[in-house]
């Protein structure tokens, strides 16, 4: 679960845009404004500890799932440059409030993950990670033997979250489990 003053990583540089100091942000967020809304944000990079830096503006790319933004005091296209590969965080007491049934990939980690067989529940295994690229995929590592598997996370396949029981329920096509 998700603890308070935990760090959430929201996005990350890439590369320099423009020989001004903006930079391009990969998203892994489903909230824009986390890119065009002015404010603090955090910069990581690596395991260093975060340092604070302010957002001066933003926008997303036309068609892309990347933005272009301004950070205040970054001027030079050489500045820029230094960014490149920093996370972007947010401290988890700053998510955006969801509505119900809804939750953030984050609490997904650690989650039991059982199947259904023969109209019993069965546990297979725990989630131990996510990949965040194109689709949201989930790393599984299954308990019978300690291979990792990527889920897709989408309804059809894992139909039912249940964080307060602390599991989740997949219904893998056949042969997904054993690539």
């Amino acid at each position: 679960m998700i603890e308070k003053n935990d760090w959430l990583v929201i996005g990350l540089i890439t590369s320099c845009h423009g020989i001004n100091g903006q930079v391009k942000i990969k998203s892994l967020s489903d909230f824009e404004e986390r890119f065009s809304k002015p404010g603090f944000r955090w910069l990581q990079k690596e395991n260093e500890p975060p340092s604070k830096i302010e957002l001066s503006y933003g926008f997303k790319q036309p068609g892309k799932e990347t933005f272009i933004v301004s950070f205040k005091g970054v001027k030079t296209r050489d500045h820029a440059e230094q960014l490149k590969k920093y996370k972007i965080l947010v401290k988890t007491n700053e998510i955006p409030p969801l509505k119900k049934d809804e939750f953030h990939l984050l609490e997904l980690i650690n989650l039991q993950v059982k199947t259904l067989e023969n109209n019993e529940l069965k546990i297979i295994g725990k989630v131990i990670n996510l990949e965040n690229e194109k689709n949201n995929l989930l790393v599984i590592e299954l308990f019978e033997n300690q291979k990792k598997v990527l889920v897709p996370f989408v309804k059809e396949i894992v139909p039912l979250v249940d964080k307060k029981n602390n599991f989740l329920i997949i219904t893998p096509p056949k042969g997904l489990l054993e690539l």
